[in-house]
C-alpha cells in the first residue's frame, strides 16, 4: 500500500512537470560551437539559459519562440546556443578557460531561467535579460543588438526611447 502511495505521488510529480529543452526546430549549439561559428560568421550570439523541469523556459517556448517570423529572424541573424544552467558539461571560454555550463551561469548570475544573453562574435556580453520575453520584446532586442545600439546607450535608455 506504501509502496503505491510513493508511486503515484512519483508519477503525479512527474505528469506535471514543465520539461524545458531548447525551442524545437532553431538550430542551437553547445556553447563552443557557437562561439566558433560566431567567430567565422561574424554574427552575434544568442544564448538561452535554460534548464530541466523550467516552467518558464516552457512557457517561453510555447508561447515566444514558436512564432515563424521571430524563428526566420533569430537564425538569420543570430548563432544561437543554449546552455543548461544546471549542467556539468565543460565549455571553453573566450580567455581560454575552462568551466562547466552551470559555473558559467553563476557568473553571469543566472540565478532564475530562462536567462537570455547577446553576446558580440567574439563573446563579449552586450545585455543579459531574465524571465519569460514577448515576441515583441525580442524583437526590440534584436533591434537594439543588431542595430549598434547597445554601444552608446543602455537597453533600458533605447526601450524608453522607442516609440
Amino acid at each position: 500500500m506504501r509502496l503505491t502511495r510513493i508511486l503515484l505521488m512519483v508519477g503525479l510529480l512527474w505528469s506535471g512537470a514543465s520539461f524545458a529543452d531548447p525551442p524545437r526546430g532553431y538550430p542551437f549549439l553547445g556553447y563552443d560551437a557557437g562561439l566558433k561559428a560566431a567567430r567565422e560568421s561574424g554574427k552575434p550570439i544568442f544564448l538561452y539559459f535554460g534548464r530541466y523541469g523550467c516552467a518558464w523556459c516552457d512557457h517561453t517556448n510555447k508561447k515566444t519562440f514558436s512564432d515563424a517570423a521571430l524563428k526566420k529572424l533569430y537564425m538569420q541573424n543570430y548563432v544561437l546556443v543554449y546552455v543548461d544552467a544546471e549542467s556539468g558539461k565543460r565549455l571553453t571560454l573566450p580567455s581560454g578557460e575552462r568551466i562547466t555550463e552551470a559555473e558559467l551561469g553563476v557568473r553571469l548570475q543566472a540565478f532564475a531561467t530562462p536567462l537570455f544573453v547577446y553576446l558580440t562574435p567574439a563573446g563579449d556580453k552586450i545585455v543579459q535579460i531574465p524571465g519569460f520575453k514577448t515576441v515583441q520584446d525580442f524583437r526590440d532586442y534584436d533591434r537594439y543588438v543588431r542595430g549598434g545600439h547597445y554601444k552608446d546607450q543602455t537597453l533600458m535608455e533605447f526601450l524608453g526611447a522607442k516609440s
